[in-house]
């Protein structure tokens, strides 16, 4: 064999040797390598599978749970199913109703259903006014003018009571004083009769038996305050069926009044009407009598009037005090009231019988008025369980969506305070209203007066025969 021949073979061997080493050394590093890395990987498995196995563990006690809850509800629904329906046994509930305010009833006995049930309702009314009186200022007196005044401000309750009794107990609060109105108690047990006992009106007019909250102007007519019609403690007897009213009483006095020994007084009173439909519409004919002994010797009376407003003390007319043994008056009443239009009138007397040797007087007093309504429906009911005009319940009203009900009056009012040596003054008035009445319990009125005093108790400087104005707003509301 040749040199160059060897020589490569053997360069070629030793090349080959030293390879193979080398790529051993290589193989053997990548496979301890992956070999780590594949436990590792299996590591992470094996704690992977024991977190499964633990969150598949909490999955199937969570099931179990599940079930047992449903089980439990499934259980308790059955149960409740299977509890019969409750029956209601004994009295019914109290109800509650609205009528003008909130009224409380309780069931009435079923063994004696006409025997009436209990029953309770809050009841209130408030009125403000403003009015000016302007008359000559020579009288000088700080009482005239523009004022503004709480004219009623009513509170208390009424209802029934099992036995055909019924109650009111009211007192006004306008003067930051409490002072009874109506305290009283009534029986209705026998048909068409009404008898109640307590401090009331004892029936001295049509329009004094009137609420105030429905009469057509602020005040009423001049005779009404003037002849001390008020309310008084006593008994009275009502009678009303069919187009008869009868109403009697024995009364002592106000309530207020009554802490002085000295008042003894005591008063009958009486009251008739008859109710026919006249003319389309409803007829009012009445009259009234009463008689009142003073039952003191040395008592007086006084009779006086404000003009046309209360918001003012001064009384253009007043007889001042004199003496006086009794009085008895008596009164004439005529109403009609058909669709928009009413008219009513009325005019009582007051006699004085005073001490012997001194002449006794005889007082007239009286009105005339006339009423349209301008809103479409509307009228001037009449209550015929007591013979007088009512509330005025717009047919269209505000709650309605209405303009509510409006209506305009016009009045001659007059009161003559002179006879028989007594110069008391005579007051005439002409006047004129505006009512809106925009719900059956909200009011207000607008009014005028016109004035002419005669002999007046006030004078102008030296005169005694001079007019006045009085203009006059109210906003009234009850329930």
């Amino acid at each position: 064999m040749k040199l160059v021949t060897r020589v490569s073979i053997t360069a070629l061997a030793c090349a080959a040797g030293w390879a193979l080493p080398a790529e051993a050394a290589t193989s053997n590093a990548d496979l301890a390598a992956m070999q780590a890395q594949l436990q590792q990987m299996q590591a992470q498995m094996q704690s992977q599978m024991e977190a499964m196995n633990a969150m598949q563990a909490q999955i199937q006690a969570l099931q179990g749970q599940l079930a047992e809850a449903r089980a439990k509800t499934d259980a308790t629904a059955t149960a409740v199913a299977a509890i019969p329906a409750p029956t209601v046994s004994g009295k019914p509930p109290v109800a509650i109703s609205w009528d003008g305010g909130p009224k409380i009833e309780a069931p009435a006995d079923p063994k004696n259903p006409k025997a009436g049930k209990w029953s309770f309702k809050p009841r209130g009314r408030l009125q403000i006014d403003t009015a000016s009186v302007s008359a000559p200022s020579s009288i000088g007196s700080k009482s005239l003018g523009l004022a503004t005044e709480f004219r009623r401000a009513y509170f208390g309750f009424d209802g029934t009571i099992p036995g055909n009794f019924g109650y009111r107990i009211e007192a006004d609060i306008a003067n930051s004083s409490i002072d009874p109105t109506d305290v009283y108690l009534t029986y209705t047990g026998i048909r068409n009769l009404t008898l109640t006992i307590g401090q009331h009106k004892p029936f001295e007019s049509m329009e004094d038996t009137e609420s105030d909250l429905f009469t057509s102007f602020m005040e009423r007519a001049a005779f009404n305050t003037a002849f001390g019609f008020e309310r008084r403690l006593g008994l009275s007897a009502q009678y009303q069926k069919g187009m008869v009213l009868a109403q009697v009483g024995v009364f002592t006095d106000n309530v207020t009044d009554l802490n002085a020994d000295t008042d003894n007084s005591y008063s009958i009173d009486s009251r008739f009407a008859l109710q026919p439909k006249l003319f389309g519409g409803q007829a009012h004919i009445g009259g009234s009598a009463h008689y009142h002994d003073l039952n003191d010797s040395s008592a007086t009376v006084r009779y006086r009037a404000r003009p046309f407003t209360h918001t003012t003390d001064i009384r253009f007319v007043d007889t001042k005090a004199i003496s006086a043994l009794s009085e008895t008056n008596y009164g004439v009443e005529l109403g009609w009231t058909g669709g928009p239009v009413h008219f009513t009138a009325e005019s009582q007397w007051m006699k004085v019988d005073r001490p012997a040797g001194i002449a006794d007087p005889t007082f007239n007093g009286g009105y005339v008025e006339a009423g349209v309504f301008l809103t479409k429906g509307d009228t001037l009911p009449y209550k015929a369980s007591e013979g007088t005009w009512t509330r005025i319940k717009p047919k269209n009203g505000v709650d309605k969506g209405g303009i509510g009900a409006v209506q305009v009056n016009a009045r001659y009012d007059w009161l003559d305070l002179n006879d028989n040596g007594v110069l008391g003054g005579r007051q005439e008035l002409v006047g004129a209203s505006l009512l809106w009445v925009p719900t059956d319990y909200v009011r207000f009125i607008v009014d005028y007066g016109h004035l002419w005093l005669k002999d007046a108790a006030v004078a102008a400087g030296a005169d005694r025969n001079y007019n006045a104005d009085v203009v006059g707003m109210r906003a009234q509301f009850d329930f």
